[in-house]
């Protein structure tokens, strides 16, 4: 038995099966492998969420339901205050004080090269907000109408702009207070608590992302991104949360902390409440509408007395996942640009990526710097490989004979190949092994050059613009098909009339499912090709003329 083309046999129907899972996957499909695997790193200690007093965002237009239960109809329409910065152009309705559109200035949008990437949007066709309010009685929340205070609109010289809206109700004053600043992702957001009644009042602040689950426009079918809210706690980690367990009522998560943070993730952007470290708060996801879900989190405020005040300053990230902004940011939100369990291996390599790119200025020519360092780190091991299979070509025409012979005995074909392997001193998984190795590394390359914001519209040369892109003129699909046929011709030719023709098949097919994967990807696979064409052709040679 051919041993090495089994294993190879077995690894092709692997990856067949996985992309169609993913496939599938996209497609709103559960997972048919590894169920669950990708939604959550570490099952929580509790499975009940926070439904006390938990704020419901409702849908636009809709009425409005009360921590007690009791439904009121919408405020009337407020006034909507556009903030611009460098990074930023920002709607805040007056309505709730709420940021319901946040363009993001530096970056293209997927579908339309023409405009920028919007985050929060509360359009007909997508809804994205994050929201803010008091709970605990009638007091001002995320649909009372505030009142802004005069100031820029427009960031100067001065390097920050803030906006202060403040709203009464219930005998309590809320102030909120957005503080934007220059080159900066991160909005500032403090919440004054005033007591203006004559008794003592104890709410709680509630701090919420609501988003439709739908996937942002221009998702490829052809590989899944996660789309959804997280959640982290140093006790329970980092948590990924699926729209479709929220619908049912199944999702499993932290519900109780002093740390961490809530956020909604997207392919490359990500938008997270973070709140001061020590600070006890309630963690819930939350179905608020037709295909509208929650996640926040909710921090008991103490008793005020009347004439008293309390604030807390937390902060709102929004933006692109960019590991260095995140690390700053807050503890294991770096995290959230997911490689899942081979993070060990990927962290690594995106951090030597980013040393290369500091000394080369562009992406293209840093992912191919990339591949030729670890192409030289696997040198030995492929070596290896590559003499394994020259010695199987040498002997292939030996193999088909037995087959022939004894193709009516399967039990005297296989011990003559044994013979021949043993006569001739070949590991039949000797061209396999190494390869075997080097994988979860390439797989930990893919998911860093899938994940990575930096790719986005970071141009290499000539017709590539975008590296998170597909390529425009499908030339590197083409290079990549060409030196997968060559590779073919350079292994030996399988005895099996079938697995030849598939072995033939495969460059063609493996080509047109890279047609549409970003260019970035197609780049390192066609520079690896070309590497190890060389490599395999110098090798075989020397080999075939020591054995000759």
């Amino acid at each position: 038995m051919d041993i090495r083309r089994t294993v190879l046999w077995v690894v092709f129907s692997l990856s067949i099966l996985m992309l169609w899972d993913k496939w599938q996957q996209h497609n709103g499909k559960p997972p048919m492998l590894f169920p669950g695997a990708s939604e959550q790193v570490k099952p929580a200690a509790t499975t009940t969420p926070a439904t006390p007093a938990t704020p419901t965002a409702s849908l636009p237009a809709s009425g409005v339901t009360t921590a007690s239960g009791i439904a009121t109809a919408p405020a009337t329409k407020g006034e909507t205050i556009t903030i611009t910065t460098d990074v930023f152009k920002a709607d805040i309705d007056t309505l709730g004080g709420e940021l319901k559109r946040l363009e993001l200035l530096k970056h293209v949008d997927t579908v339309d090269k023409t405009k920028n990437v919007v985050l929060f949007d509360s359009s007909a066709s997508r809804t994205y907000l994050a929201d803010t309010g008091l709970i605990g009685g009638d007091f001002p929340s995320h649909k009372s109408l505030f009142t802004a205070r005069p100031g820029v609109r427009t960031m100067d010289s001065s390097g920050a702009l803030q906006v202060v809206m403040d709203a009464e109700q219930g005998g309590v004053k809320l102030t909120k207070t957005y503080t934007f600043k220059r080159g900066d992702y991160h909005i500032d957001l403090k919440h004054d608590v005033t007591n203006t009644g004559a008794t003592a009042v104890s709410p709680s602040l509630y701090l919420q992302l609501v988003r439709d689950g739908s996937k942002p426009a221009g998702e490829s079918s052809f590989y899944s991104t996660f789309t959804g809210p997280a959640v982290y706690t140093d006790t329970d980690k980092f948590q990924k949360l699926t729209f479709d367990k929220i619908e049912k009522g199944t999702e499993e998560h932290a519900t109780k902390a002093d740390n961490g943070w809530i956020a909604l993730i997207q392919h490359y952007f990500v938008s997270a409440f973070v709140l001061p470290a020590k600070t006890q708060r309630e963690i819930f996801t939350k179905k608020v509408g037709t295909n509208l879900y929650a996640v926040g989190s909710i921090v008991p405020l103490g008793s005020i007395a009347a004439g008293a005040s309390t604030s807390l300053d937390t902060q709102l990230y929004s933006g692109p996942q960019e590991s260095a902004v995140l690390e700053q940011t807050a503890q294991g939100l770096d995290l959230v640009k997911d490689y899942g369990w081979l993070t060990i291996i990927a962290k690594p390599i995106f951090w030597l990526m980013t040393q290369i790119h500091k000394i080369l200025g562009n992406w293209g020519w840093t992912i191919i710097v990339l591949t030729i360092m670890i192409k030289l780190a696997f040198f030995p091991l492929s070596a290896a490989s590559y003499r394994s299979m020259a010695k199987m070509k040498l002997v292939t025409p030996k193999m088909t004979a037995i087959r022939e012979r004894f193709k009516g005995d399967p039990q005297k074909m296989n011990q003559s190949m044994m013979e021949l392997y043993k006569t001739e001193k070949i590991n039949p998984l000797g061209g396999c092994l190494p390869i075997v190795v080097q994988i979860p590394v390439f797989i930990s390359l893919y998911w860093v050059l899938l994940a990575s914001v930096e790719m986005r519209n970071a141009p290499w040369l000539g017709w590539i613009h975008d590296l998170a892109s597909p390529d425009p003129f499908y030339i590197l699909p083409v290079l990549m098909a060409i030196s997968m046929f060559i590779q073919t011709k350079l292994n030996p030719t399988p005895p099996d009339p079938m697995q030849a023709k598939v072995m033939m098949f495969m460059p063609i097919i493996f080509s047109v499912m890279f047609f549409f994967f970003p260019s970035g990807l197609v780049l390192y696979w066609v520079v690896n090709n070309v590497l190890s064409i060389a490599q395999q052709w110098v090798i075989t040679k020397k080999a075939e003329q020591k054995l000759a």
